[in-house]
């Protein structure tokens, strides 16, 4: 899935979701492009590790830097979810 597809997917998510209407494509874009960067620009999670802080995001997992190189730890909810133990 690439970043137009995955815009995509959120914004008919959002349409479905009970009071959260409408979000448009192109909006959800540039969120993603500011949280996760681009090649012109570092996202919000970069400059973050770049401070050498982590980024927890909930129970879905967290980055954070080890020996100069960033790394995705899985939350619970996460693998709990890719392991079918939930639904």
């Amino acid at each position: 899935m690439d970043k137009s597809q995955l815009s995509q997917m959120i914004a008919r998510r959002a349409g479905d979701a009970p009071g959260v209407g409408r979000l448009d494509t192109d909006d959800i874009s540039r969120v993603l492009d500011l949280l996760f960067g681009t090649v012109e620009q570092a996202g919000a999670i970069a400059e973050t590790l770049k401070a050498q802080e982590t980024v927890t995001l909930g129970s879905f997992g967290s980055f954070r830097v080890d020996d100069g190189v960033a790394t995705f730890r899985p939350g619970t909810a996460l693998t709990e979810y890719l392991q079918g133990r939930t639904r």
